[in-house]
């Protein structure tokens, strides 16, 4: 097996876990043969999940659902049958407050960050799309937009913006002209010039379509304020003016739309059936007042009750819950996973053999050098599904992960766990 290269676990900002010095050399050995303290027993899953009941209705769904997945077949293409990796926000969300200057290298959310992805082997960038109070569909992550005026930091909803204000900050399209400085709020309190070594301007949902390079596909997050309630029509509003954007400028792009909010997952689900829909969920890794988002088997519920084709899960969930991918498997859901434990090649590596169908990536250079060199792509002469088919079955691509592998696992990795 080729070395493993690519970020080690120390290299990864953020990262709130602490991993052995001996994973990287027990990633490229076979089982058995590293020999490892004996640590104590981790349970491998606290899932209870009705396999029976689960199975009925995911063949009941399959079969409802028919015409809807041959139309998406059709439509889609691009990651294919291999294990695909996703940049987040682009080539990586911006860390201001990190020493790591390659989360500081392009603005996140942006053209440039979205074409300097596809210079490497990613098959989506991953972004976050809203409103503005207008109507227009812009990308750009935060709830709130911060900037400084008259020596005093001002913050706006960005989704009470008109979209000509929203443009305003940062850096300016047309040359010579000066846009308001760009902020943001660290998770400490502290405000951070928001300072990388290659900016580039805000933009909308339809200039990503126009000058983001067609053979990218797009993760369009559909963002939303957990902090908030909101109805139905309004959600509908909302979806209905990002739909409006995407059918009219998607054309063959791979499309996957995302989201933390179950009403508006679910409501794009039933708005249409082109595009597959996918849960995001921390998998219990941090506990919501809604309990749809609370663990990896209500995940699995709402997606087989409401017909979403997959998941996207933090990746320490899956990790404390290996148990729960075979279950996903078996409800025909496909399973993506985003997190600071995804740069790390050796948790990717994990991951690809435990079934996971793709990572969300941050160090996409490092990552997909790594899984180029770790996972074999499958050749084909014939057309080839992406991740919009509901579940990848090629065992070549997604072997199965057996008992004592996943024991292993669990004994070689537990800080990452916990």
């Amino acid at each position: 097996m080729a070395l493993l290269k690519a970020a080690r676990v120390a290299d990864v900002p953020t990262l709130d876990v602490v991993v052995p010095d001996h994973l990287a050399a027990a990633a490229r050995v076979r089982l058995g043969t590293c020999r490892l303290a004996r640590r104590p027993r981790v349970p491998t899953s606290r899932l209870v999940i009705d396999r029976p009941a689960i199975t009925c209705v995911a063949r009941a769904r399959a079969t409802a659902d028919a015409e809807s997945a041959a139309t998406t077949k059709r439509q889609q293409r691009g990651a294919g049958r291999r294990f695909a990796v996703i940049g987040h926000r682009g080539k990586g969300m911006n860390a201001l407050a990190s020493p790591d200057r390659r989360l500081q290298e392009v603005k996140e959310n942006s053209v440039r960050s979205f074409n300097e992805a596809a210079r490497f082997a990613v098959d989506y960038v991953e972004f976050d799309v809203q409103v503005t109070k207008d109507g227009c569909p812009v990308i750009f992550h935060d709830d709130i937009i911060l900037t400084e005026e008259h020596g005093k930091i001002s913050d706006k909803r960005v989704t009470d913006l008109q979209l000509e204000d929203f443009l305003q900050y940062g850096p300016q399209n047309k040359q010579g002209k000066n846009g308001k400085p760009l902020l943001r709020k660290m998770k400490d309190g502290r405000v951070l010039n928001w300072n990388v070594q290659s900016d580039d301007p805000l933009c909308t949902l339809q200039e990503a379509f126009e000058k983001v390079t067609p053979r990218l596909g797009f993760n369009v997050e559909l963002k939303f304020d957990d902090h908030l309630a909101y109805e139905e029509e309004e959600l509908t509003h909302i979806l209905q003016a990002i739909l409006k954007v995407v059918f009219e400028c998607a054309k063959d792009r791979p499309i996957i739309f995302s989201s933390f909010q179950p009403d508006a997952a679910q409501l794009m689900r039933k708005l249409q059936s082109t595009y597959p829909v996918y849960f995001l969920t921390n998998g219990g890794t941090e506990i919501y007042a809604d309990v749809r988002r609370n663990s990896l088997e209500e995940a699995v519920k709402l997606c087989l009750s409401t017909g979403m084709q997959g998941i996207v899960s933090e990746a320490r969930a899956v990790f404390r819950f290996p148990t729960a991918i075979p279950m996903i498997k078996e409800a025909d859901l496909s399973l993506l996973t985003y997190g600071t434990l995804n740069n790390v090649p050796e948790a990717v590596y994990m991951q690809h053999l435990m079934g996971v169908n793709g990572v969300i990536v941050d160090l996409v250079p490092e990552i997909t050098g790594a899984v180029s060199d770790l996972i074999a792509s499958p050749e084909t002469d014939t057309e080839i599904n992406d991740l919009s088919s509901q579940v990848v079955k090629d065992a070549a691509s997604t072997p199965n992960f057996t008992q004592r592998e996943i024991s292993f696992l669990l004994r070689l990795m537990p800080e990452l766990v916990q």
